[in-house]
């Protein structure tokens, strides 16, 4: 068949443009292995530069901004999103195969307008800042823009991670800064089309329009370059550890501050009591928490633990029936399942022992069967780095222990994760074991749950989605949670005797709403 060549603009500087072609590609449809007909440019480095150009220059304009118009942005961005819900959800089903309903239109599209009107609450708000006056020693400081942020956006959500609308999106603008965004090659289209509605409401708000950019690919080595490149403030990326870790190189190396989500395996400790009392119904949870999304969740469980025994037994029987029985869904790129597959059979080779699954399935697009491995603590113990593999997609893993003894062994090997969960008894009984494994487990996750599976991320101020390497690339930050999430992409600036009417609007000596502020040590302080 042939393909259409009709190539897609980039978005630089305030407007659409023909990129400085490198090459071209385009996007598939996952669930019948289509090639889709436009074709998007890999831009060489003269667009990279071009965007940093104007991303350099929005950002002064930005420091002249006033809160409420960047909230009226995010305001307006979002209800342009709600607008354009059929043409958006059409766009990301074809390039994802994600389902239209409930997936798309019903949970994460609604996700992002809900973050960006939090954005724009936060912005207007203005506690995030943490504006502190030391007036006896007239010392002042608050947090403000760090300059131009680049936005790596992931695959598996086209629309809350996306680079263009996602979270850090959202946080990046909200805190003061002009964003580039490096769109996923897995849906550039749905990328460009929120780029649209990104710009038209930058327009109709009297926004920077430059302060929103979108390049759709770029080479290895340009990625690099852009990371580390002097006119950047900071860098968001979610996505793969081996991407992640080269660009973490890159920018540490020049001193860019650089956020990473990239690894997890979000163990599940099932302890006896728990079990014992609801076998069934936990099983379940697994299996639904396990194959949602077939498995392409960051929070994902890919590490279950449970006593060795017959509930055990029991319990994994029951797994993997409902895994040979559960119809499975495609994967979001056929290379994914490739890569799905090498990281199945990595484990088998690391003594883990495959149990159902395990290998491509069939019908049409990139579907793999829902598989179930297990091993024993043992057998963790003596390659915990291996059996530690993250295999994103529709598996996991299950580890057998024979006593706390193992299992305390098996946490201290542990490496960060996103989230860690216990499942214990409601009559106490697991209490003294929870005891002693939940202080092991504490340090090694961003987020703590009982009794319930890690795979919903709330968008709440409360919510940490972040954690100890290689989780994340720093423990002290999430990506989801408002207001906690703009501090990424700010800088903490002091002024220190300088004049009431050359500072920053928030750092002046008329307080308002004093109900908003506090005294610490002579000290007003925001928030």
């Amino acid at each position: 068949m042939e393909i259409a060549q009709e190539l897609a603009q980039v978005l630089i500087d305030g407007k659409w443009q023909n990129a400085d072609v490198e090459s071209t590609f385009h996007a598939e449809n996952p669930a019948t292995g289509e090639t889709l007909p436009r074709a998007f440019p890999v831009s060489t480095w003269s667009d990279c530069d071009r965007a940093l150009a104007a991303a350099s220059k929005a950002a002064v304009e930005l420091r002249g901004v006033t809160p409420d118009k960047i909230a009226s942005f995010l305001e307006a961005y979002a209800f342009r999103l709600e607008s354009a819900t059929t043409e958006l959800v059409a766009a990301a089903h074809e390039e994802t195969a994600l389902p239209i309903s409930p997936r798309l239109k019903d949970v994460e599209l609604p996700r992002t307008t809900n973050q960006l009107r939090q954005a724009a609450t936060a912005v207007r708000e203005e506690s995030w800042k943490r504006a502190t006056l030391d007036l006896e020693r007239n010392i002042r400081s608050y947090f403000a823009p760090i300059g131009p942020v680049i936005v790596f956006g992931p695959n598996n959500f086209p629309f809350a991670f996306n680079g263009i609308s996602g979270g850090d999106f959202a946080a990046a603008i909200a805190a003061g800064n002009p964003v580039i965004a490096k769109a996923h090659p897995l849906h550039p289209n749905t990328s460009r089309l929120l780029a649209e509605q990104a710009l038209k409401a930058a327009e109709e708000t009297g926004f920077p329009t430059r302060a929103v950019q979108l390049i759709y690919a770029i080479s290895n080595e340009n990625g690099l370059r852009l990371v580390s490149e002097p006119r950047v403030g900071a860098v968001g990326f979610t996505g793969s550890k081996n991407a992640g870790l080269h660009l973490k190189r890159a920018a540490e190396e020049a001193g860019k501050p650089i956020y990473l989500e990239m690894s997890s395996i979000n163990p599940v400790i099932f302890l006896p009591g728990a079990l014992a009392e609801e076998e069934e119904r936990l099983a379940r949870e697994l299996v639904d928490s396990c194959l949602a999304g077939a498995g392409q969740f960051c929070t994902s469980p890919n590490l279950v633990v449970l006593w060795d025994g017959p509930v055990a037994e029991s319990f994994l029987n029951s797994v993997a029936i409902a895994f040979r029985e559960r119809p499975t869904q495609s994967l979001l790129s056929f290379a994914g399942r490739k890569q799905l597959h090498a990281g199945v059979t990595a484990l088998v080779d690391a003594s883990a022992e495959l149990v159902t699954g395990g290998k491509p399935a069939d019908g049409a697009g990139a579907r793999y069967q829902n598989t179930l491995l297990r091993t024993t603590g043992k057998q963790f113990l003596s390659r915990p780095h291996d059996l530690q593999r993250e295999v994103f997609g529709n598996v996991t893993m299950a580890v057998t222990v024979r006593n706390v003894e193992e299992l305390q062994s098996m946490l201290e090997h542990l490496e960060g994760n996103l989230t860690g969960t216990i499942y214990s008894s409601k009559t106490g009984t697991d209490n003294e074991t929870y005891s002693v494994i939940e202080p092991l487990l504490r340090p090694k996750v961003g987020r703590l749950l009982n009794d319930k599976m890690p795979t919903g991320v709330a968008v709440s101020p409360a919510m940490n989605h972040g954690g100890p390497f290689p989780a994340t690339s720093h423990p002290g930050f999430t990506s989801v949670g408002i207001p906690s999430a703009l501090t990424r992409f700010a800088v903490l600036q002091s002024y220190d005797g300088v004049r009431e009417d050359r500072l920053p609007p928030i750092l002046r000596n008329t307080i308002s709403n004093p109900a908003t502020w506090r005294s610490i040590d002579g000290a007003w302080v925001k928030g």
